[in-house]
């Protein structure tokens, strides 16, 4: 089984959201659903970064990294080839 963090993108102001889960398009739905208090308010996200790690220990604690990364770091991270997203989709 396979292990994702990703990050999502407000399309109402922009902001970033950092999580993980074991479904990267089911959970973006849930967020878009306004089923996530921290993210409902901010709807609808669009999925932007997607990262497969090998344990969930492993995507934890990336997740936990990712959550200190500042705006143009994130950018960087978006657009590099760590980004899975296109095998998502």
């Amino acid at each position: 089984m396979a292990f994702y963090v990703y990050v999502i993108q407000s399309e109402k102001d922009n902001s970033f959201y950092k999580g993980f889960s074991e479904n990267p398009s089911e959970r973006l739905a849930q967020h878009n659903r306004g089923e996530s208090s921290y993210t409902s308010t901010k709807t609808p996200w669009k999925l932007v970064h997607v990262e497969e790690l090998p344990t969930k220990r492993d995507a934890l604690i990336r997740e936990k990294a990712l959550k200190k990364y500042s705006h143009d770091q994130l950018i960087s991270l978006i657009n590099s080839p760590k980004n899975i997203i296109t095998q998502i989709r």
